[in-house]
């Protein structure tokens, strides 16, 4: 496995600008996810596998868990890196403050500023097989979407429908005021990531397999992918990383890494206007979140995909 190489790191500041907070009338997808204080029990609990009904519908849902947790051998049509649903949404999609699916399902259909249109649940999980997984979409209505549909609603049983649930999504971290540090990242990479994700994020594998997912590199989320922001890299990581011990990092720190692992190439982003990362940036990238497509860092132009 190849991966890119860069110029030494150095210290780089994103002006505030670019990380202007998203309204619900802007992003209805995107809202701001607080997380419960600690100690607090409110988070709703989705219903266990032992209620699951032993039917046509219990089968399905538990057809559309198989593919979430093992989704790049059960879809390989539709996926088109080493990752599965469960890598970012963890707990096989269950656990709070990881973009569980019982607080996705209730707040669909939601306007998308991504791709400007109100969409569905089925399809948002057309863009995860997009951009997440590098994929492409399956169909709409096509056994993978209404199997994976079925096990979301399923978690949601008995979730508020259109209400913001804690622990929806990834709780957002504020951007410390220096911004965030190329080279503190690579540390913190290294004491805190590389042992599960690998010296040059390429995860670890058993067989063909991955069991630690790459965090960038051919098999990675491509630059059009939700976690290419740097500010929602930052979340997952604060309250999930390193596995099992979230929260132990603290802002800066959160920042500071995320800023490491997507200053490297990854797939690159299926938009692409006319061959042009210029084009692209303008018109995908410049206002969504804190990001490096596009810019250049230590004389190297970040986004160029790997080939």
């Amino acid at each position: 496995m190849k991966f890119l190489s860069f110029a030494p790191l150095s210290l780089v500041l994103m002006s505030a600008d670019l990380y202007a907070a998203q309204t619900v009338m802007d992003d209805q997808s995107e809202l701001k996810t607080q997380a419960v204080a600690a100690g607090h029990t409110s988070y709703f609990q989705p219903p266990a596998e032992h209620e699951l009904s032993d039917n046509a519908f219990g089968k399905l849902v538990r057809q559309g868990h198989s593919l979430f947790v093992d989704t790049r051998r059960q879809a390989p049509a539709y996926v088109g890196n080493g990752l599965n649903c469960s890598n970012c949404h963890l707990d096989q999609g269950r656990l709070p403050n990881s973009a569980p699916l019982w607080g996705a399902y209730p707040m669909y259909p939601a306007y998308r500023k991504k791709n400007d249109k109100v969409n569905t649940f089925a399809e948002r999980l057309q863009g995860c097989f997009q951009f997440s997984m590098n994929g492409k979409p399956p169909p709409a209505d096509g056994p993978e979407i209404t199997a994976l549909s079925a096990y979301a609603y399923w978690l949601a049983t008995k979730a508020p429908l259109g209400v913001e649930s804690p622990g929806r999504g990834y709780p957002e971290v504020t951007q410390p005021a220096k911004g965030y540090d190329l080279a503190q990242g690579a540390q913190v990479y290294k004491a805190q990531c590389a042992i599960c994700h690998g010296d040059t994020g390429q995860g670890q594998k058993v067989g063909q397999d991955y069991v630690m997912p790459p965090l960038w590199g051919k098999d990675s989320y491509n630059w059009g992918a939700g976690m290419h922001r740097i500010n929602t890299a930052a979340s997952f990581i604060q309250y999930n990383m390193p596995l099992g011990k979230g929260k132990s990092l603290n802002d800066q720190q959160a920042w500071d890494v995320a800023a490491f692992i997507n200053s490297h190439e990854r797939p690159q982003d299926p938009r692409l206007i006319d061959g042009s990362i210029e084009k692209t940036r303008v018109k995908f990238h410049a206002n969504d979140g804190v990001n490096l497509y596009g810019q250049t860092v230590d004389g190297v132009l970040i986004g160029q995909g790997i080939r």
